[in-house]
């Protein structure tokens, strides 16, 4: 019998819920979320209203696509939960919402965002190449409104600091090889459709990503 094809049903999405940001990363969001509907996939996220969280879940919705949220009793108390979601889960912490954001999506998408963005984006990452799920990662680095000549984006100084890991020795090279970074929505959406055709990412022995085994006698 022939194996299930592979499928992208749903989509995780990690960005921020400032709202105080520039209108184009608003935008991206909105791309992002439109286009994920337009391509039969759910939206699962923090279940914010406002920020890129709800650009992306209102650009879903208004593209008919199914939008879960997650989000915490004390944020939804905060009036942040958008409550025109298909659905909307409170948990009690933040540890329970990020294991159900991982859990629930087929892929991982982050989008600009703060520090919250950031530890959820290191946090899936290195349960990828730990080997603790075998998700895409993607990383959408539009261009920075703040330093429009960087060439990779938003996320470029962080991507510099990760190649220096890299280059130091703290980081296998291989590594980064799990991660896809692309500038736009678009490109994101084209990158799951490509995954789909090519039957998912490629099996990684994450043994092999794992620091080198220090040499004998080391600590003695």
């Amino acid at each position: 019998m022939a194996d299930d094809p592979y499928r992208i049903a749903s989509v995780t999405l990690y960005c921020a819920s400032s709202q105080s940001v520039d209108p184009a990363y608003l935008e991206v969001a909105d791309d992002f979320g439109r286009r994920l509907a337009r391509s039969e996939r759910a939206l699962i996220y923090g279940a914010g209203a406002i920020g890129l969280m709800g650009a992306a879940s209102r650009g879903a919705r208004a593209e008919g696509g199914r939008v879960v949220g997650v989000i915490t009793q004390r944020l939804k108390d905060a009036e942040q939960m958008d409550p025109g979601n298909s659905e909307n889960i409170v948990v009690r912490t933040m540890r329970e919402r990020k294991a159900l954001l991982e859990a629930w999506g087929d892929a991982l998408i982050v989008l600009p965002g703060g520090l919250g963005t950031l530890e959820e984006f290191f946090e899936v990452f290195t349960g990828r190449y730990l080997g603790e799920h075998d998700k895409p990662v993607v990383l959408v680095s539009p261009p920075d409104i703040s330093d429009p000549g960087e060439p990779r984006g938003f996320f470029g100084p962080m991507l510099t600091m990760m190649d220096r890991m890299v280059e130091s020795g703290f980081v296998k090279p291989a590594v980064l090889d799990l991660l896809e970074v692309v500038t736009t929505a678009e490109e994101a959406v084209a990158y799951l459709d490509a995954l789909e055709r090519t039957g998912g990412p490629e099996a990684i022995d994450s043994n092999a990503l794992l620091p080198t085994t220090p040499p004998a006698g080391a600590g003695a």
